[in-house]
This record gives C-alpha cells, structure tokens and sequence, in this order.
C-alpha cells in the first residue's frame, strides 16, 4: 500500500473528531470520500500531509510509520500535495512563476527543467496560453486548476485534493473536474473529498463514506450508489437527488 492509516484518532479540545481511521490506499488508486457535512473528511486529509497532529494511531507511508515530527513532515509532503478550496497562488508571480517555486526552491530541480514541466502541464489543462499572467488575470476555474498544477509539478506520489470545487460558481465546477477525470485515467493516486456525487461515481476507484468521525462503509461507486450497506448510508443517499445517476 502507498499510504495506511491503523486506528486513526484526532480531536479537537478533546472533542472527539475522528474515530479509530483504518484506511489504505494502493498506488494508482483514486478513492475518494464522502459525507455529510462535520464527519471528518476534511480533517482526515489534513492528517494525512501533517497539517493536523493525530492523538493516536499511525499513518504508514511507503512501509515507513510517520511520526509526528515537523521536520519529517517537511520531507514527506513533497512526495503527498494537496489542493485546498482556496488556490492560495501569489498574486505578484505569473502563472509559470507560481508553478516552478516548489520544484526548485524545495526538490531543487533546474529552473529551465521546472519551468518546461510546467509549460507541458499547463497545455495538458488548456492554460497553455496563460504561462506569463498573473492570477488576477484568471477565472477561479483557471486559478484552481493552476493549483492542481502546482501541485503535480512537484511530482508527488500521492495528492490530496479537499473540496476543491466548494468555492467555484458552477459552470467553472466541470472545467476543474475534467481534469481530475483526466488524471485519474492516468496512473495518478488521488484522495479526494467532494460533494460532487456524481463525479465521485465516475472518478473513483472505491467509495468512502464517513459520518460522526467514523468511516461507515468502504465499496465500489456502484455499490455504494445503488445499494449502501448501512442505515446511515441508506439515508445520506435518500438525502440528495441521484435520480441522474
């Protein structure tokens, strides 16, 4: 597996937040999780790349159990990126600029190296043309998917990508969600937390669905969609509309 979690604890003041995490995901696997609103899919991701300390548990990266050192945290996350909501891009750098500081500044690959991977991974999501603007130039569908691009530049094993649609209007949602569909047809190992349902069935390799801190069922997005395992499951589906599923 490339990345494990064993008896997984986080909270918050002593608010119990996530509940005895067991999750392990191979390489090339995209599995993404859903749920209802404050279960933990958020945090569970945070976890995941340290920016969250655990309480209890492990998180077994690459056969390696991680501690919970900053320092060693610094090293792992440039193998594990991560895409937030916000696209947090510098506003005073060009697209290119924005793109090529991790590679250089942290993994210390060549400038002119970082910046022909980046131009390659600009044109792979249409924003060939947008190398040289700055992000204020930019729809917050190009802005995010810039950022999903700064994160694949550093050319990580895994990426965690935490409801990177959230904050777009809705006709910019499917130009991001393309990409990720993309990706997934490639080798790419992506944790995803969404509420987009219907790209969660079509993205995902397997179905995680969370509730109260606890993961409640693990199946394949056919399964889980027509037939969840549990009373709560059942209920979160019934919830929503999945008649165009």
């Amino acid at each position: 597996m490339l990345i494990e979690t064993k008896k997984l604890n986080k909270s918050y003041r002593e608010k119990p937040v996530l509940h005895d995490i067991d999750l392990a995901i191979a390489k090339g696997e995209v599995v993404t999780v859903i749920g209802p609103s404050g279960s933990g899919k958020s945090t569970l991701l945070r976890c995941l790349n340290g920016l969250e300390e655990i309480n209890s548990g492990s998180i077994i990266f690459k056969g390696k159990e991680l501690s919970q050192k900053e320092k060693e945290w610094q090293k792992v996350r440039k193998e594990i990126g991560m895409v937030f909501q916000s696209y947090d891009l510098f506003p005073d750098r060009t697209v290119l600029e924005n793109l090529i500081i991790g590679p250089v500044m942290v993994k210390k690959i060549a400038k002119d190296q970082a910046m022909a991977n980046a131009r390659q991974w600009l044109q792979r999501v249409g924003l060939e043309a947008y190398g040289d603007s700055y992000p204020r130039a930019l729809s917050g569908g190009q802005k995010q998917r810039v950022a999903i691009v700064r994160s694949l530049c550093m050319e990580p094993e895994l990426i965690l990508l935490d409801e990177i649609t959230a904050s777009l209007d809705p006709e910019m949602v499917r130009e991001v969600l393309e990409v990720i569909l993309d990706l997934a047809q490639g080798d790419t190992t992506m944790l995803i937390v969404t509420h987009e349902m219907v790209f969660a069935r079509q993205v995902s390799d397997r179905i995680i669905f969370m509730a109260e801190g606890r993961i409640l069922e693990e199946s394949s997005p056919q399964k889980f969609f027509t037939q969840p395992q549990t009373q709560r499951g059942q209920a979160f589906i019934q919830s929503l509309d999945f008649t165009h599923l």
